[in-house]
């Protein structure tokens, strides 16, 4: 076994000669505990939330999404959507449209963002699984229906479950050309149910038919984008090369990440910005070891003069006590990750830290990755390295005992 290593193990497990030497060392491997707990709960709780919200925005979002370079719209006409229904791994493709509309619930008026699709849209996302109230179904017949997050619906008070309310979508009209003419066009549709994925998209969307939208608008057979869901176990990237050569240029094509890329961005500087955070408070714990390190030392003089005496070198003794502090460090590393595993065992089955009412799941989420282990491992021994330094230097420059006759 190595030398400094072995001595370094008897010196943190053996008897000191004051007890505040075990004291302060019991401290510093606490905090590291603690802090190391913490740095992957952190992680594990930001993950848990970027999990949860990738399942929520699989329910509003496909696959993959065709829109334009320039502007808003384009015509559906100008693509030959049944060539793109043929490319290998494409399971089904939608169109979209997006407006921003007024709408009028009995005098109650707000403004939000009407995305129409077509038949094909509960086929290419799973939006049937965000579906509070009612169901996903756009037109009855001749009957025009509308179905609303469930924060507009809230917020205008409206009844999905009252067959006979109606809500006004007003969109400006593009035909006006005098100041007698209407400044706005409107349109009748029935509340068919209420759907929430997040706050956000909750007090934001609501959906219409295609027809219904591109009448009101008078954009007959222009669209925002087409949506494609793949099948499962296709490769993303040859879809989005056979896409490129069967659309040509002035088309972006992105994927789920790239649909709410601003969102997930944010999400993960916050995550990071947390975990910068709890590394710094654990910076601060790790003067405790740089304490008991140095009561190590002392009490230990005898011990390195000695062992200096005895033809150990100088970067010996410090390799020592960087070895006591990796020590350290490693213990708090191993009882924080069994506390992390506790916790997140517990959070799982029993949900003990509760979320506010109004969010979509009852608990906070965790979600616990390899890698968040590796991450934190070598966080905290740069740290117990770092604090380590000075208090082996300090031991380095101790003499050798030299006996006199």
């Amino acid at each position: 076994m190595n030398f400094s290593f072995e001595v370094a193990r008897r010196y943190l497990f053996g008897k000191k000669s004051t007890n505040a030497i075990n004291i302060i060392t019991g401290v510093s491997v606490a905090g590291i505990s603690i802090g190391a707990a913490a740095l992957i709960l952190i992680l594990s709780v930001f993950n848990g939330f970027e999990d949860l919200l990738k399942n929520l925005f699989n329910s509003i979002n496909a696959d993959l999404k065709v829109s334009a370079e320039m502007g808003k719209t384009f015509s559906a006409d100008s693509l030959d959507l049944e060539a793109i229904r043929n490319i290998d791994g494409i399971a089904s493709v939608s169109r979209t449209l997006e407006e921003i509309v007024l709408l009028d619930f009995k005098g109650s008026q707000d403004f939000c963002t009407a995305k129409a699709v077509d038949d094909k849209y509960s086929e290419t996302t799973t939006i049937d699984s965000a579906m509070l109230i009612g169901k996903f179904k756009l037109r009855d017949g001749n009957v025009e229906q509308i179905v609303l997050g469930a924060g507009i619906a809230n917020r205008l008070s409206i009844n999905t479950a009252n067959p006979f309310d109606v809500v006004k979508v007003y969109a400006p009209n593009r035909k006006q050309r005098g100041p007698l003419d209407n400044a706005f066009t409107s349109r009748s549709a029935y509340p068919a149910g209420q759907f929430s994925i997040k706050q956000d998209y909750d007090y934001q969307y609501v959906f219409t038919s295609l027809e219904f939208l591109q009448g009101l608008l008078d954009q007959q057979g222009q669209v925002s984008a087409i949506e494609i869901r793949l099948d499962p176990g296709t490769s993303e990237k040859g879809v989005r090369n056979a896409l490129r050569k069967q659309l040509g240029p002035g088309f972006r094509i992105q994927n789920r990440y790239e649909q709410d890329a601003a969102f997930f961005k944010l999400m993960n500087i916050e995550k990071w910005v947390s975990y910068a955070i709890i590394s710094l408070t654990l910076i601060i714990v790790s003067f405790n070891l740089v304490g008991a390190l140095w009561m190590i030392v002392l009490d230990k003089r005898k011990d390195i003069s000695i062992l200096k005496s005895m033809g150990s070198s100088a970067s010996q003794v410090r390799q020592i006590f960087l070895n006591e502090g990796l020590l350290i460090s490693g213990m708090g590393i191993l009882i924080g990750i069994v506390l992390a595993l506790i916790f997140y065992a517990l959070q799982k089955t029993f949900g003990i830290i509760p979320i506010p009412e109004g969010f979509v799941v009852d608990s906070y989420p965790t979600s616990i990755r390899f890698i968040d282990f590796f991450i934190v491992t070598v966080t905290v021994l740069v740290i117990g390295f770092l604090a380590s330094m000075l208090p082996s230097r300090k031991a380095a420059r101790i003499q050798p005992y030299i006996r006199e006759e």
